[in-house]
């Protein structure tokens, strides 16, 4: 199938590569390495880029647009997208190539290609398979930027599986890549803003202990995913934040290391509140995130019911 999509890449015309909204910088590495080695390939950020994606971007000087609607192109690409409703553009599927690493979802298929392979850590991986099977070398910049998508889509290693940590020593060796060159590639200083975020996030939590388990929820206006980290860090075991703009909300959720070690997977968990609420809900097992129409509140409240339904089917104790 990859070598498939490296001669679709290959063809004569131009390929559009879309990414999900706030794109994270798994999504921004694997776009910079399709762009860096096929022809006439534009990065398109309909939804934009997050805070350490814009970094990323300033360090190795990525190429994106927020606006694409005059670039010509023959083919689209969508990397590292679980769902339409994540795209924040609406596209013609049937000349669409879908490259992801999670869960399998069925609205997908009208795609032209759909390639997904949620045994993978990040979608860095799949494209450096890609570039692979293209037989297309790897610069240092590609390399640094396909390392730091592995580092930060598995909360730096704490998610990985083996499959991603040969992928990163193998990049590491390429250009004899140090890791704190690959680790210190974008200084991130937490400014007041987010600070304040995370405080307000402690303020406004709501929380339900299931055993010896704590499913936390709260409500904010930015940072919700550097919210969710701060309420684990708190002792939530599962944490679910979410924003309110006009009749759209979005919601990011984490878990604690152990609980996805015992099965629990955030993406499953949110594809199906996505599915019961007519949302889009997806992503890994320990980080995912759902966004769509509707009351932020009410769809905060349905996530952590059936995150204290998972607990209780998991058994409700630590051992």
């Amino acid at each position: 199938m990859l070598s498939r999509i490296a001669s679709e890449l290959s063809k004569e015309g131009g390929t559009l590569v879309l990414l999900h909204g706030n794109a994270d910088p798994d999504a921004l590495a694997s776009a910079y390495a399709v762009q860096s080695s096929f022809p006439d390939v534009t990065i398109g950020t309909p939804g934009g880029l997050d805070r350490l994606s814009k970094l990323l971007s300033a360090a190795l000087d990525i190429k994106s647009q927020d606006d694409f609607a005059d670039v010509r192109r023959t083919r689209i690409l969508i990397l590292d997208t679980s769902g339409p409703e994540q795209l924040d553009a609406k596209v013609d599927l049937s000349n669409a190539i879908v490259v992801d690493h999670h869960v399998k979802n069925e609205k997908w298929s009208g795609a032209k290609i759909y390639h997904v392979d949620d045994g993978k850590s990040s979608c860095s991986e799949i494209v450096l398979e890609l570039l692979k099977a293209a037989e297309k070398s790897v610069s240092r910049e590609v390399a640094l930027a396909l390392m730091y998508g592995i580092l930060t889509d598995t909360g730096y290693f704490k998610f990985a599986k083996p499959g991603a940590l040969i992928a990163f020593s193998d990049l590491m060796a390429l250009h004899d890549i140090h890791m704190d060159e690959a680790m210190g590639l974008i200084g991130v200083d937490i400014d007041i803003s987010e600070r304040i975020s995370q405080l307000k996030g402690a303020q406004r939590l709501k929380y339900w202990k299931i055993g010896d388990y704590i499913v936390a929820t709260s409500q904010g206006s930015a940072f919700e995913a550097s919210v969710c980290k701060s309420l684990i860090n708190l002792g939530a075991d599962i944490a679910f934040v979410g924003s309110q703009r006009g009749q759209e909300f979005r919601i990011s959720a984490r878990a604690a290391p152990a609980l996805v070690r015992r099965g629990v997977h955030l993406g499953k968990l949110l594809g199906n509140v996505g599915s019961e609420t007519t949302n889009g809900g997806g992503g890994h097992p320990g980080a995912a995130g759902i966004t769509g129409t509707g009351d932020v509140e009410a769809i905060l409240n349905i996530s952590a019911e059936h995150a204290m339904k998972a607990l209780r089917e998991l058994g409700s104790s630590r051992n």
